[in-house]
């Protein structure tokens, strides 16, 4: 193997490092992230789970470029993050990042094409590649038949589908899912978690930020913060050993 392989198998996607980010509450300090260091690569399914209070939606917002760190570097594909605002922190959410949320966020008087499409109208393409990418993401979500359909012609599960083809048109560097189960039945969130881990075996990279621990489990690799510090990062198999009190 060559030393220029070595060297990009060894360059995580993903560094944090020393972040945090503090918030002034009144007289009351908050430190919602404190000090906390990661390293996510390329190809990897990553839990970061927590109680709410914990600082997983705050560490979530840094990774997704939604907002940035106190103090700390954030470097994304090599590229520094932390100090971006505005216009060069949108352009990296809209080419690198694709989300997955709790609620579909699905625009009611678009298609599902229309809403697929929309990364990709933001990120500038040309609207015959537009369609192109987007009627790729749904057939990779088995919804290509159903590209005429509005959001309210569609079950709670297709329309999550639908956000997971959102995601993925764009071809991002991460896939970023916050609570994705959070307002499915037990059925339907594990058809999504289920296609999350055919998505990350076909090689994406994905972080799943979850309080839930059965979510977690199906990652391949679990953080766990509290307080808004890590206080574990092991393999799924060490976590399931993990005796809950």
């Amino acid at each position: 193997m060559s030393m220029q392989m070595d060297e990009k198998q060894a360059t995580p996607l993903i560094q944090l490092i020393d972040i945090k980010k503090i918030y002034q509450m009144g007289d009351t300090e908050v430190r919602a992230n404190d000090g906390i260091n990661l390293e996510i690569y390329e190809g990897e399914f990553v839990a970061i789970v927590g109680k709410s209070g914990s600082g997983k939606s705050t560490i979530m917002n840094i990774i997704g470029a939604l907002d940035i760190p106190t103090s700390g570097q954030y470097i994304l594909k090599g590229q520094d993050v932390s100090k971006m605002k505005g216009d060069a922190l949108a352009e990296v959410r809209n080419r690198m990042i694709g989300f997955i949320f709790q609620q579909y966020n699905l625009l009611s008087k678009q298609n599902l094409l229309e809403n697929v499409e929309l990364p990709l109208l933001y990120a500038g393409v040309g609207k015959k590649q537009r369609r192109t990418q987007a009627m790729e993401a749904l057939k990779l979500v088995g919804l290509e038949d159903k590209w005429r359909n509005y959001p309210n012609q569609l079950s709670g599960g297709q329309q999550q589908r639908g956000a997971v083809a959102r995601a993925l048109a764009g071809n991002p560097s991460l896939i970023l899912a916050d609570e994705p189960t959070g307002a499915l039945d037990s059925k339907t969130s594990g058809d999504l978690l289920e296609f999350l881990k055919k998505l990350n075996e076909q090689g994406n990279t994905i972080v799943l930020i979850t309080h839930d621990r059965n979510v977690a489990e199906q990652a391949r690799r679990v953080v766990g913060l509290h307080d808004g510090k890590i206080i574990f990062d092991q393999s799924v198999e060490e976590y399931r050993k993990q005796v809950v009190v």
